[in-house]
């Protein structure tokens, strides 16, 4: 409960402070938001699944986007940052889509 009433406050903060992000961040934002939205997909399916651990969410939330972000950091210094930018959104969507239908079965099968 107290994550669902954290979310919505940091939510509504969000909209209302309407925080900038720093111009050095920006380019490596949307590759954050995938790594977070696999993590909170995950932590749904574990938490269907009666595995969820609200330790292992937190490391995984915070691994996934600062393993993608390094990634795609190394990428732009070795000059194939846009390639190596697609490979982890495929990587990323494909983990993300398999936790999705594993919810969807979960939800659906009865």
């Amino acid at each position: 409960m107290s994550a669902v009433l954290g979310l919505i406050v940091g939510v509504v903060v969000g909209i209302f402070l309407q925080p900038d992000i720093p111009i050095v961040l920006q380019p490596y934002l949307p590759i954050m938001v995938v790594a977070a939205l696999d993590a909170l997909l995950g932590a749904a399916r574990s938490f269907f699944e009666r595995s969820f651990s609200d330790k292992v969410f937190v490391i995984s939330f915070l691994s996934n986007v600062l393993t993608a972000t390094l990634l795609v950091l190394l990428g732009n210094q070795l000059g194939v940052g846009s390639q190596l930018q697609t490979a982890v959104i495929v990587v990323l969507g494909i983990r993300i889509f398999s936790n999705v239908s594993a919810i969807r079965r979960f939800i659906f099968r009865g």
